[in-house]
């Protein structure tokens, strides 16, 4: 078996930890049908993120945490596979499964390396999971090699500017100064014991053009107007208003 890399061995361990604090909102969010995206809740309408008909889909969510995503592409009639890091967030995902009576299959593993054939899936998705705490420069060919011909991928993460203004101490809220080079951007290690990775826009469509595919999007999230702060530090309602605190990436795998 091939030796885990030191960031996802580094990953599993802080997500095994950090999982209990996942529970409650996983809980809510397979309990909504309503599909929305993003810490301040976008909703499908203004940010699609996967196509509105799933309907008979393969799909595949790389990085899916307490899988409530996957949940939503069952009950729109796609056949969705889950992977994770984390034994702990897919113990939380196969109790809501249980739950609901939405059945599909959760995978412990690493999404840089999924155990399906070359072309198993239509739909390849990733809100923040993959998309930040796996190497673009591995995960995304992974992601194009499980695409069949014509497969859309969709990644929602950080936006670039937020990484950039953001403290290394991730109680501290970000800043209205660049705190670190966008040049070389890649790969960052916190001070709370987790990796993650970022690209700049020209390097993530490079990237991407690289892999097979086919930029179609680029939607930058903003906090609607009146919107209370989030639960997260890094994206208070007042700075995410004047700078996208995410993005969503979407692409198509070419024939």
């Amino acid at each position: 078996m091939t030796a885990l890399p030191e960031h996802v061995l580094i990953n599993r361990e802080y997500w095994d930890v950090e999982a209990a604090r996942y529970v409650a909102a996983g809980e809510r969010a397979w309990r909504s049908n309503e599909v929305t995206w993003g810490v301040f809740n976008a909703p499908q309408s203004e940010a699609a993120l996967f196509p509105d008909d799933v309907e008979g889909m393969d799909a595949i969510e790389l990085g899916c945490g307490t899988a409530y995503v996957s949940s939503w592409l069952a009950r729109r009639g796609a056949r969705p596979v889950g992977i994770d890091n984390s034994q702990a967030q897919l113990a939380t995902a196969r109790r809501l499964q249980a739950e609901h009576g939405i059945d599909f299959p959760l995978l412990h593993g690493n999404a840089e390396q999924v155990p399906y054939p070359d072309a198993s899936f239509d739909l390849a998705v990733s809100e923040y999971g993959a998309a930040i705490w796996c190497d673009p420069y591995v995960w995304i060919p992974e992601a194009a090699r499980l695409l069949r011909p014509g497969g859309r991928l969709a990644f929602l993460c950080n936006s670039v500017v937020s990484v950039l203004c953001a403290p290394d101490d991730e109680n501290e809220q970000p800043t209205g100064r660049l705190l670190r080079p966008q040049r070389g951007l890649h790969k960052t290690a916190w001070s709370e014991g987790c990796v993650d990775f970022h690209l700049g826009h020209g390097d993530m469509i490079r990237l991407l053009h690289a892999s097979g595919f086919e930029v179609e999007d680029l939607i930058e999230l903003h906090a609607p107007e009146g919107a209370a702060d989030s639960s997260y530090a890094y994206a208070p309602a007042e700075w995410s208003r004047k700078w996208p605190v995410e993005e969503i990436w979407k692409a198509r795998r070419r024939p």
